[in-house]
């Protein structure tokens, strides 16, 4: 009798679930951690990323000409740093592609925008920080900016905080105790209680306030986005200057805002 070879599923290896340290690729690993550092830098030098991924400079030079004949990373040849490249900008677009939010938020944002005076943006949570993948800038001098890729701290932002008070009981007294809820102004929540007070007022409200909490002068407006399964997926905001925000103008523009992530949600078949 022929016995039937077990099928497998298609696109991963046959030992795809197996012990870490078998599967990884150093030399891939090591070539991920230059794009990585690259990414998170205005350009470094050879030794500057020698030193900072602690690998030699031949290594490095091997990697980074490696990345260069791919279009990865490119050389500043004046100042003779290293950035980012085109291919990983392509890389970075299709991962974007895989939701349909940022195209369908897009014209939504730009109405807020308009609307408000201020920037708008979305973000969505990757691993534990935000991370912010689309931006419609107002025509403002004095504006925030906070180009696709820029990653924030929950507990002080917007955004941040309007997806932390959709999460469960279980998983809020989770991140608390993972995460480090790090001072950068005097108005930024750092105490777990306080946090926990603030996010069932983002609740009762349908939307999030960052009063000067992670850049003074700086204040944000943010309610979350919501799935087709009721989830957040993600949060839409506006920022801009404290004197283009002032106290009073605040539940009105929560209200716009709020609306905004309303109108995202429906289009991602959310009641």
């Amino acid at each position: 009798m022929k016995m039937e070879t077990p099928k497998r599923r298609m696109g991963r290896p046959k030992n795809f679930n197996s012990n870490e340290k078998q599967t990884t690729i150093l030399a891939l690993d090591r070539a991920l951690d230059v794009v990585d550092a690259l990414a998170h830098a205005n350009g470094m030098t050879l030794s500057q990323l020698s030193a900072h991924l602690d690998q030699s400079p031949a290594t490095m030079h091997r990697v980074l000409a490696t990345l260069h004949a791919r279009n990865f990373v490119e050389m500043d040849e004046r100042a003779q740093t290293w950035h980012i490249g085109s291919a990983a900008f392509r890389m970075g677009s299709a991962f974007l592609r895989r939701s349909s939010i940022v195209e369908r938020s897009r014209p939504i944002m730009r109405e807020l925008m308009e609307a408000t005076g201020e920037t708008s943006n979305l973000g969505i949570e990757r691993n534990g920080v935000v991370m912010f993948i689309s931006q419609v800038e107002t025509q403002e001098s004095i504006r925030a900016f906070f180009p696709p890729g820029t990653l924030s701290p929950m507990h002080a932002s917007g955004i941040g905080k309007a997806l932390l008070s959709c999460y469960s009981e279980t998983r809020t007294n989770q991140y608390l105790r993972m995460a480090e809820l790090t001072r950068f102004t005097e108005k930024t929540i750092i105490l777990p209680d306080m946090l926990k007070n603030e996010l069932t007022v983002i609740r009762e409200k349908g939307w999030a306030f960052d009063d000067e909490e992670k850049a003074e002068g700086m204040r944000c407006i943010a309610a979350p986005i919501r799935d087709i399964y009721g989830e957040a997926v993600a949060g839409v905001s506006i920022s801009g200057p404290t004197h283009r925000i002032p106290k009073s103008e605040v539940e009105r523009i929560g209200a716009l805002v709020s609306d905004a992530a309303a109108q995202v949600s429906r289009g991602l078949g959310s009641s």
